[in-house]
C-alpha cells in the first residue's frame, strides 16, 4: 500500500530546505506531489537542421563542436561562454552566461544535442543558454518535457527530478479509483498509467489519453457531489406548500394570446411542484424577446 500522506520532505531529493519551497506551491505530501500537473510541455523530440532554424523559436539541434569553448569577460560578475557547433547544413554559436564548469564539458568532434531559443541576425545564428545531452542520452532533450508552475529558487529540472522520484516511490501501485466497467466503457487509462503519462508523456497521443482519464474522473466527482447535495437538500429542507385552490389558470385565461401546448405543460408541472412541501429547482427557458415567454416568466415570479 502506497502512503500518499507521506511528507514531501522525505521524498528523495527534497529535504527540509526544498520542502519549504514546495510548501509555497501547496505541495505538502506525496499525494500533492504526484497531482501537481504540468502547466505546459516542450517538444524536444524532433531535431532540426541549423539551416532550418527560425528566429525566436525554441529548437533541438544535433551537432558537434568545431573548436574549444571561448571565455569572454564583459564586466565584473559577467562572463560569456561561447561554443561554435555545426552540422551538415551550417554553423551555430551557443552562448551561456556565468557557467564556467562548461569549459571542459564538450569535446571537439563528438556529437551532442542542444535545445534552446534561436536568434538569427544577419548571417549569424545563435542559441542562448541551451540545455544539452550527449548524443545517446535523453535526459534534457530527445523527448517531451513537462513545464511546471514554479517558485523562486526551484528550477524546472529540480521539480522534474523530485516528481520523478515521487512516481518511483509509487511504482505503479496506486489504488484504482474508478470501477472497471467505466474504464472499459469509455476506454480510459488506468490511474497509474494516467498519472505517469500526464507528467512524462512518451508522445502527445498518450498525453491526451491521460488527460481524458483525469478530466473524466474530476467531472464525475463533481457530478456525484452535486447530486449528493441535491438529494440532501431535497430530503432535509422543507419548502412552502402553496394553496391547491389557487390556480394559474385565473391569470392565463386573461392573457391576450393563447399559450402553446408545451407552455401549458410546463406551467402545469410548475403548479404541481409548488403544491408540494419540497423546494422547486427549475430553469425556464424561452426565446429572447418573446412576449409570450415574458408573460409566462412574470406569472411564475
Amino acid at each position: 500500500m502506497v502512503d500518499l500522506k507521506k511528507e514531501v520532505k522525505y521524498i528523495k531529493g527534497v529535504g527540509p530546505a526544498r520542502a519549504e519551497l514546495l510548501h509555497k506551491l501547496n505541495i505538502n505530501t506525496l499525494d500533492d506531489l504526484i497531482k501537481y500537473y504540468p502547466r505546459t510541455y516542450e517538444d524536444r523530440s524532433i531535431p532540426k537542421k541549423i539551416a532550418e532554424l527560425v528566429h525566436g523559436e525554441e529548437a533541438l539541434i544535433e551537432v558537434f563542436p568545431v573548436s574549444r569553448m571561448s571565455e569572454i569577460r564583459i564586466r565584473k560578475n559577467m562572463t560569456l561562454y561561447k561554443l561554435i557547433v555545426r552540422d551538415d547544413t551550417g554553423t551555430c554559436q551557443l552562448t551561456w552566461y556565468n557557467q564556467p564548469y562548461l569549459k571542459t564539458m564538450f569535446k571537439v568532434g563528438e556529437r551532442y544535442k542542444f535545445f534552446g531559443k534561436v536568434s538569427r541576425k544577419y548571417r549569424t545564428i545563435d542559441m542562448i543558454s541551451p540545455v544539452y545531452d550527449k548524443e545517446n542520452v535523453n535526459k534534457n532533450t530527445g523527448k517531451i518535457i513537462p513545464i511546471y508552475p514554479s517558485t523562486y529558487n526551484l528550477p524546472q529540472t529540480t521539480i522534474r527530478r523530485i516528481i520523478e522520484n515521487g512516481l518511483n516511490e509509487i511504482d505503479g501501485k496506486l489504488e484504482e479509483t474508478l470501477p472497471d466497467y467505466l474504464i472499459k466503457k469509455y476506454r480510459l487509462y488506468d490511474i497509474n498509467t494516467a498519472i505517469s503519462q500526464i507528467h512524462f508523456p512518451t508522445n502527445f497521443d498518450n498525453f491526451n489519453l491521460a488527460r481524458n482519464r483525469l478530466v473524466f474522473e474530476e467531472l464525475l466527482g463533481m457530478q456525484l457531489a452535486l447530486l449528493m447535495l441535491k438529494n440532501q437538500y431535497s430530503n432535509n429542507v422543507k419548502g412552502i406548500s402553496f394553496d391547491k385552490n389557487v390556480k394559474m389558470s385565473d391569470i392565463i385565461n386573461n392573457l391576450p394570446f393563447s399559450l402553446t401546448k408545451a407552455q401549458l405543460r410546463v406551467l402545469e408541472e410548475i403548479d404541481n411542484d409548488m403544491e408540494r412541501p419540497k423546494p422547486m429547482n427549475r430553469l425556464l427557458q424561452g426565446d429572447v424577446g418573446s412576449r409570450q415567454n415574458y408573460c409566462i416568466n412574470y406569472c411564475c415570479i
